[in-house]
């Protein structure tokens, strides 16, 4: 019994994982308003080493469509500048010799449209996870020595555990397509 108990255990730590993975991805697909994880993956030249933009500055986001970043040294605000540049996310960086201004221009309808696609790409991919979850689980659960009956209880455990992360993952999507296509 103990080792159906881990194996359904394990299965739905590895089903929590597939959904952490997916709205961390969500958070880098920008919906139109600016969001200081925008620039998480920004990392700058800092005393020979690449930091991550958030650890040197304040970032904020003083209204919907401007990111604002305030070094904690003015010196580094062209290292700053140049890193956000190459970092390929398309901001066109304002320096203004106390901080740094992005403007985040609205969406096209072609573009939230585009965004929709990536997001039901990332959630087709944490869906597949979920679901190796379950045959994993249940090829473990077929090893074991334990009666039909229970192999066949735990086997529905795993698929009302599978249900249930699939259908939050849906209503994850559910809430970024919303985000992403209202204006």
């Amino acid at each position: 019994m103990e080792e159906l108990d881990f194996i359904l255990e394990s299965s739905k730590e590895m089903m929590d994982n597939a959904i952490t993975y997916l709205e961390k991805e969500l958070v880098n697909i920008r919906a139109g308003k600016a969001n200081p994880n925008m620039l998480s993956t920004v990392k700058v030249e800092y005393y020979g080493a690449l930091t991550p933009l958030n650890q040197i500055s304040n970032i904020n986001t003083p209204d919907p469509q401007t990111i604002s970043i305030q070094p904690w040294e003015k010196d580094k605000l062209q290292d700053i500048e140049r890193a956000i540049l190459t970092s390929n996310l398309g901001f066109n960086p304002m320096n203004n010799g106390e901080s740094i201004l992005i403007n985040i221009p609205p969406l096209t309808e072609e573009r939230r449209i585009e965004l929709v696609k990536v997001v039901k790409s990332e959630v087709e991919k944490a869906k597949v996870s979920v679901r190796n979850s379950r045959k994993e689980a249940n090829n473990e659960i077929r090893k074991s020595d334990f009666s039909d009956d229970l192999k066949n209880n735990y086997e529905q455990d795993i698929q009302e555990l599978t249900d249930n992360f699939i259908n939050k993952i849906d209503n994850i999507f559910s809430v970024k397509e919303k985000e992403i296509l209202s204006l």
